[in-house]
């Protein structure tokens, strides 16, 4: 096979890749695997594990991701069940690869999680792994957590059943494909009933309270000739159509668990009344109608950030979904176990490959759902994972706004002194936040009285690649 030949990097793009590597090392995000590990996840890989697993190899499942993925998660296949539905969500089975107090299992516990950048991914576990033998892949056996859910015709949970078996992706599918195929009249009947069930079940998280955020990703993409872009990305339906199964199945997770008072929760406490109506005095005042009975969480969620002022007060809703975290319990069910923002109970369950929680509850719920005990080395884990994911988190997130940062400081500083048209969408005593149409920029702004909600002109003062500082004065 011929090489690729090597890209010719611009100044520019040196200057930040250099950055990104520099954030990395910076947060102590690791790089390369232990041989020990490493050893072990490639003789996982050569195992058969298909022993002793429902074969349910002809469903038709299909992957759904942003393209070129290679770790895939999740399959999904739906059927029509009677006048309701029956969604098959198959999720890639770790506990079949990594083996409980061995090196690979201690590596992943250092991780928590993967971590991504735009000039490549940390990967939670191996890849030959992560992108190959626990990857629902097309056209390849693989074991899998095989979700069995059935809706009555409102899109509400009537039956949950979870088993391992051995499934087989018939196709790798990209977001806006899939799309294109929805729009043209195209999809097959499967990707027709995920817009289906994925509409009532948003019709059912509005009548729950539960919030959706319709913040523009803000995003650095690496192009094939490897220079990197600013840009914003909204999300388009059937991402939230296919977002709504894995809910689903988190909401699943956690009505097992609890039932059973065993496992672990994601949980986000409500905002304050003090809160949301303060938020509704800033709508009022943004001239934002805020229709009477309409509930906190279905304002936001009818919020277009593509409105000035509504892009300032989704800016300000995210004020008020902080505090995430998760919570073990085992034998006594938490008093606090709702995500606010889901208005539900629920649990990380369907990313195994990508979070490290979600081979325990996972796991967990294979085992209720067989009458079998909870394994002891889940059990084991349950009080430590809490704290190991939060520091797995911070980190993550960390290292997503350092990395806007270095792109933004980097890219804007020879432009020193320009002027652009920004939105304000955060206003404190003499600064707030500016978000730019162009290019893809959210920074801090300088000024007495800055105008939420509304339209003005900045300039740039300060863009500062070493210190990744970056800054704006309202003109």
């Amino acid at each position: 096979m011929p090489l690729r030949p090597p890209l010719h990097l611009s100044p520019l793009d040196q200057q930040l890749s250099a950055g990104f590597a520099a954030v990395r090392a910076e947060l102590g995000v690791p790089a390369g695997y232990p041989e020990p590990a490493l050893r072990e996840a490639r003789e996982a890989a050569a195992r058969d594990v298909s022993a002793g697993r429902l074969d349910a190899r002809d469903l038709e499942f299909v992957t759904i991701d942003p393209p070129g993925s290679m770790d895939l998660d999740q399959a999904l296949h739906i059927e029509r069940r009677g006048s309701g539905y029956r969604v098959h969500y198959a999720i890639a089975d770790l506990p079949a690869f990594v083996q409980p107090g061995g090196a690979l299992d201690a590596e992943t516990h250092a991780r928590g999680e993967t971590y991504y950048a735009p000039d490549g991914t940390q990967p939670l576990h191996p890849r030959e792994l992560s992108e190959g033998a626990a990857s629902l892949l097309p056209e390849v056996d693989r074991p899998a957590q095989l979700w069995q859910l059935d809706l009555d015709s409102s899109g509400e949970l009537e039956r949950t059943e979870v088993r391992r078996a051995m499934v087989r992706s018939r196709a790798r599918l990209d977001y806006a494909g899939v799309q294109r195929q929805l729009d043209s009249g195209a999809a097959s009947e499967a990707l027709l009933l995920l817009s289906e069930v994925g509409k009532l079940r948003q019709e059912r998280a509005t009548a729950r309270g539960a919030v959706t955020l319709n913040l523009p990703e803000q995003l650095v993409e690496r192009g094939p000739d490897g220079s990197y872009e600013l840009t914003y990305r909204a999300a388009l339906a059937v991402e939230g159509w296919n977002a709504e199964i894995s809910l689903l199945t988190g909401i699943a997770a956690a009505r097992l668990m609890i039932e059973a008072k065993v496992g672990l929760l994601r949980t986000l406490p409500k905002p304050s009344q003090q809160s949301v109506a303060s938020y509704r005095r800033s709508a009022l005042a943004l001239g934002v109608a805020w229709p009477e009975g309409m509930s906190y969480g279905a304002f936001v969620t009818s919020l277009n950030p593509e409105v000035p002022s509504h892009a300032a007060l989704v800016r300000l809703a995210t004020m008020l979904v902080r505090g995430a975290g998760y919570v073990a319990f085992d034998g006594t069910v938490p008093d606090d176990a709702e995500h606010s923002a889901v208005a539900s109970p629920y649990s990380h369950v369907t990313a195994p490959l990508r979070r490290l929680v979600d081979r325990y509850t996972g796991a967990t719920c294979v085992a209720l759902c067989a009458g079998e005990p909870v394994p002891p080395w889940v059990r084991a884990a349950l009080p430590l994972l809490p704290e190991e994911m939060a520091s797995a988190d911070h980190r993550a997130h960390a290292l997503d706004r350092a990395v806007i940062d270095v792109a933004e400081a980097v890219m804007l500083a020879p432009r020193v002194g320009e002027e652009f048209d920004a939105v304000v969408v955060e206003a404190d005593a003499g600064r707030g936040e500016v978000q730019l149409r162009n290019p893809a920029v959210r920074a801090r702004c300088d000024g007495q009285a800055l105008p939420l909600g509304r339209e003005v002109k900045v300039r740039l003062v300060v863009a500062d690649p070493a210190t990744r500082a970056l800054r704006f004065a309202l003109v």
